[in-house]
């Protein structure tokens, strides 16, 4: 029984390993696209997002309108 204890530790341990190699290099990664890409895009893309998502708040916002108005009461 003890080994069986033993093998999930070990997996867990390599988990935990893969985890934070693949964090380290998504992290490189992205260091390395923002030196490829201008300043400029980074800052209109991030304001397209914040815009992206006000527009699906306000959809979601009509929906819970619609169904609030139908709700009997």
């Amino acid at each position: 029984m003890p080994e069986k204890t033993h093998h999930a530790e070990e997996t867990t341990s390599k988990m935990t390993e893969a985890r934070a190699h693949a964090r380290a290099a998504r992290s490189s990664m992205l260091k390395s696209f923002e030196e490829l890409i201008p300043h400029g895009f980074i800052e209109h893309r991030k304001a397209a997002r914040k815009e992206m998502l006000l527009a699906m708040r306000s959809l979601l916002d009509a929906a819970i309108e619609r169904m609030d108005k139908k709700r009997p009461e």
